[in-house]
């Protein structure tokens, strides 16, 4: 229960057990791959909801993408993806170089700490 984000009621929370076989390094992994997850989830949301708002006024793409948000992947040009590719890779190359870091570290996601 001393990890960082067991909160109480609950404390350690893990109703599958994924965490009962698993090591440090494993768990930190996990916790990486969370925080991840969440991230890029939060930024999808981001995506779909000014996509819906920007509809025919966006200076991407020469503002061509119509319709609902849920349509738009079909109709953005192909090297669009080739560029969007290559700068996910480089950004997942960078953090698995860069490998675990102490939350209390990271330069990001608490206030006064830029570094």
């Amino acid at each position: 229960d001393n990890i960082p984000g067991a909160l109480p009621p609950v404390g350690f929370f893990d109703p599958l057990g994924f965490a009962e076989k698993a090591d440090e390094n494993t768990m930190k992994r996990y916790r990486e791959a969370e925080l991840t997850h969440g991230r890029v989830s939060m930024l999808a949301v981001i995506g779909f909801l000014v996509g819906e708002k920007v509809e025919g006024s966006s200076f991407l793409f020469d503002a061509s993408i119509k319709g609902p948000a849920i349509s738009h992947l079909g109709q953005v040009p192909e090297g669009f993806w080739a560029i969007l590719l290559i700068a996910i890779g480089a950004t997942e190359q960078f953090r698995a170089e860069k490998g675990w870091v102490d939350p209390s570290e990271v330069p990001v996601d608490q206030p006064g700490l830029l570094k």
